[in-house]
C-alpha cells in the first residue's frame, strides 16, 4: 500500500512539473511572436474628407510621438505630396506596384521602426498592394488605406471590396450631393459637362475635360445601369 502511495505521489510531482513546463513554453512563445497590427479602411466618394479624415489620424500618431508613413500611388500625378481638398498637406512617398519596390519598403518600414503607415487612393494599386499591407499587419504595424469604394459606374472600384473584408475598421464617410444637397451616394464624373458613359476608360487622373461630382442615388445620371451583365441575366429568367 505504501509502495502504491509513493508511485502516485511521484506521478503527480511529474504531471506538476511537465504542466509548468507546458506552460513556460507556451508563455515563451507568446513573447517571441509580435503583436499584429490593424488594418484601417477609410472609403467614400470623391470630396467626402477621406484624405482629411486620413491625415488626421496621422497627426495624432505624431503627436502620440509615433513614427508615421505616408504613401501615395505613382499612377496620381496631381501632387507630389498628398494634399487634402480642405488644403491640407503631408509629405508622401509615392510607390509602384512592382513587388520587388513593395519589399524594400517593408525592410524601410521595419528597420526604421515605422509605427503608423497610411496609404492614400489605394484603389490605385493593384491586388499586390494587399500582400503588402498584410505583411505590415503582421509585425504589428497599423495600416490605414483611404478609396474610393465605387467608380464613376457605381460599381466596386478595384481592390477595394477586398480590403473592406479584410479591414479591422470601416469608416464610410459621404460628401453632399452638388445637386440637391442629399447625401451623395457616388462620385459622377462628366465629361464636356454631360455625364460619362458606361463604357469609357475606368481611371482618367488630371484630365481637363472631365470633372468628378459627388451625387445622390436620385441625381446620379449613366446612360446603363451597373452590372450589365447581371442584368442580361436577370431579364433572361422568366
Amino acid at each position: 500500500m505504501k509502495g502504491k502511495t509513493f508511485k502516485f505521489f511521484l506521478f503527480a510531482i511529474f504531471s506538476i512539473v511537465l504542466l509548468n513546463n507546458i506552460t513556460l513554453l507556451k508563455s515563451m512563445e507568446m513573447v517571441d511572436e509580435p503583436e499584429k497590427g490593424r488594418l484601417e479602411v477609410i472609403c467614400g466618394s470623391m470630396f467626402s474628407g477621406k484624405t482629411e479624415e486620413l491625415l488626421r489620424r496621422l497627426k495624432r500618431a505624431i503627436i502620440a510621438k509615433q513614427k508615421v508613413l505616408l504613401i501615395k500611388p505613382a499612377t496620381d500625378t496631381r501632387a507630389k505630396n498628398v494634399i487634402s481638398h480642405d488644403k491640407n498637406e503631408m509629405i508622401a512617398i509615392t510607390i509602384d506596384n512592382k513587388p520587388a519596390n513593395l519589399k524594400e519598403l517593408l525592410k524601410k518600414i521595419n528597420n526604421d521602426n515605422i509605427k503608423v503607415i497610411g496609404i492614400d487612393e489605394i484603389q490605385f494599386f493593384n491586388e499586390i498592394i494587399i500582400c503588402f499591407i498584410n505583411m505590415l499587419i503582421q509585425i504589428g504595424k497599423r495600416v490605414i488605406v483611404t478609396g474610393l469604394d465605387m467608380s464613376f459606374k457605381a460599381e466596386p472600384f478595384g481592390i477595394m471590396p477586398k480590403l473592406l473584408t479584410i479591414a479591422d475598421e470601416v469608416t464610410k464617410l459621404k460628401a453632399i450631393c452638388v445637386e440637391c444637397g442629399n447625401d451623395a451616394y457616388v462620385t459622377q464624373r462628366l465629361v464636356n459637362g454631360k455625364p460619362a458613359n458606361y463604357e469609357d476608360k475606368l481611371v482618367l487622373i488630371g484630365s481637363q475635360e472631365e470633372g468628378y461630382y459627388p451625387r445622390c442615388r436620385n441625381c446620379y445620371r449613366m446612360d446603363r445601369k451597373p452590372f450589365p451583365k447581371l442584368w442580361e441575366q436577370w431579364e433572361k429568367t422568366e
